[in-house]
């Protein structure tokens, strides 16, 4: 049976909305024949976050050495079965109960393509909600645009929005090793070497509190900011002087869902 995987990290104090994610992933209706696989991995080895989980064939948990979201998400990508990946953090949600269908049904009806991303939703503390101000229009995205968005300082969607071929995701590398932005890194390694397809509809409500590591001061600091954004853009500037491109290799995704 194919799956889709939702790769979730969390750590110690930052499970407040958990219960939440569960929820959310709980009513997501899949496509015919797919099933869904939960991974919470948390960025540390108290295992507390992790305690309230109900023991569930969909989910799986996992411990490892703190050192952020980007090491959270690689460890967890050994438990992942799925044949799809998505990430959906801690504190966010899924918009209705057909959000990861849809990204499931783009990418099986569009052979052509490693990856998609959709709008988001920002859900303010006060409870109102309000759509990013940088919405590519939908469709299949030209090469290189959301690298060109970064660079002007105008990225235009939210790098956990991206559901992608989980072998792709294993080529560029997963998350590399940066203190923050490492889910953007990640979305524009795979825009350099494979077709992506920005979704109409909303894919993520991006939840915006003060306990969120992009909210502290330090995330903002210019110095560190700007050797983030440098070097995933060289990574993905590098990708994509190689020439070299990836498409899904459909009988093999076929086998492994038998």
């Amino acid at each position: 049976m194919p799956t889709i995987s939702i790769i979730t990290p969390v750590y110690e104090g930052g499970d407040a909305h958990l219960h939440e994610v569960r929820a959310t992933l709980e009513n997501q209706v899949l496509p015919a024949g797919w099933s869904l696989q939960w991974v919470v991995q948390e960025d540390g080895l108290t295992g507390q976050p992790l305690d309230p989980l109900p023991v569930a064939s969909w989910i799986s948990t996992g411990v490892g050495r703190h050192g952020g979201a980007a090491r959270a998400r690689n460890l967890a990508l050994h438990r992942v079965t799925g044949q799809l990946v998505r990430c959906l953090d801690a504190d966010d949600l899924l918009p209705d109960d057909e959000a990861l269908a849809r990204d499931i049904d783009l990418l099986i009806a569009q052979p052509h393509l490693g990856w998609c991303v959709s709008p988001a939703i920002d859900l303010l503390p006060d409870g109102t909600m309000r759509p990013g101000p940088n919405d590519p229009p939908p469709g299949q995205l030209p090469p290189g645009v959301l690298a060109d968005g970064l660079r002007a300082d105008q990225l235009q969607v939210v790098g956990t929005s991206m559901t992608v071929y989980t072998e792709l995701l294993h080529i560029v590398g997963g998350w590399p090793a940066l203190p923050a932005t490492e889910d953007v890194a990640v979305m524009l390694a795979c825009e350099a070497v494979a077709d992506g397809w920005m979704q109409e509809k909303p894919g993520e409500i991006y939840r915006k509190h003060p306990q969120q590591s992009t909210a502290r001061p330090e995330h903002h600091a210019l110095e560190e900011r700007a050797a983030r954004i440098e070097v995933l853009l060289a990574r993905a500037d590098a990708l994509r002087r190689t020439g070299w491109r990836w498409s899904p290799d459909r009988r093999r995704i076929a086998a492994s869902g038998s």
